[in-house]
Formats: C-alpha cells, structure tokens, sequence
C-alpha cells in the first residue's frame, strides 16, 4: 500500500471494508502519516541544525587562527622593532664612551705634556745625541741636576 494514501482505501466512495472499520482505519492512517512526517522534519531539522554547527564549529576555528595569525604577527613587530631599538640604545652608548674615553685620553696627553715640560724644567737638563749606524742605534745621554 502508498504510505500518502493509507487512509484512502475505498474506490469510488465505497469502502472496502466493514463501515464501522473504516472510519477508524482511516483515523489511524492519518496519525501514523503525520507522526512519519513529524519524524522526516524532525530528522531533516536535525541534519540541518548538525550541518549549520559544523559550519559553525569551522568558521570558529578559521576565526582563531586567523586570531593566532594576527598575535603573532604583531609580537613579531614589536620584537623587530624592540631589538632595534635595544641596537640603536647600544650604540648611542657605545659612540658617548667612545667620545669619553677620546676626551680623558687627549686630557691625559695634555697633562703628560705638561708633566713632562715642569719635569724638565725642575730636575734639571738632559743631553745627548744619537747616531744611526747600519741595523743599531748608537745614544749618549748626559743628564746635568742642578
């Protein structure tokens, strides 16, 4: 028998069966369709909402990656941009002790000279003379205290 048509089981407005029989047959059909359709919409509901999770569950997971993507991309950034600066500190700083050092070196220079000069000038004379003769150097000092 058709499933649609279970209920319908007189022709030509005849019932086949007993009158008294027939009404119920047919109450019973109906009912046992529309519980069969409420099951195929319950199931077609079903698998839809399955199918929209799903979509739903991936589309989440893209949405976290492409999160992920993002954090990592900017703590990159900013370490490129955190050891260049971490550089650009290391040089400044190397360049000033640099300079310091030139300074306290030409200062030490400076009082050697003058050092030097007063040492000269207080213990007494130095003289002397040197010759160059084939591979060695020949020197003569003579040193005078007064």
């Amino acid at each position: 028998m058709d499933t649609q048509n279970v209920g319908k089981t007189h022709t030509g407005g005849i019932c086949l069966m007993d009158n008294e029989q027939c009404p119920k047959l047919e109450k019973a059909a109906i009912k046992i369709q529309a519980w069969w359709r409420g099951n195929m919409v319950r199931r077609t509901l079903l698998h839809a909402a399955l199918r929209a999770w799903v979509i739903q569950c991936w589309w989440r997971s893209m949405q976290a990656k492409t999160l992920e993507q993002r954090r990592r991309l900017a703590l990159r950034v900013y370490t490129c941009q955190e050891w260049a600066v971490v550089k650009v500190q290391a040089q400044v700083r190397m360049w000033q002790a640099r300079r310091r050092f030139l300074q306290a070196r030409q200062a030490a220079c400076v009082i050697q000279s003058y050092w030097r000069w007063h040492a000269s000038q207080t213990r007494g004379l130095i003289r002397g003379c040197y010759e160059v003769r084939a591979s060695r150097l020949e020197l003569d000092i003579e040193i005078l205290m007064t």
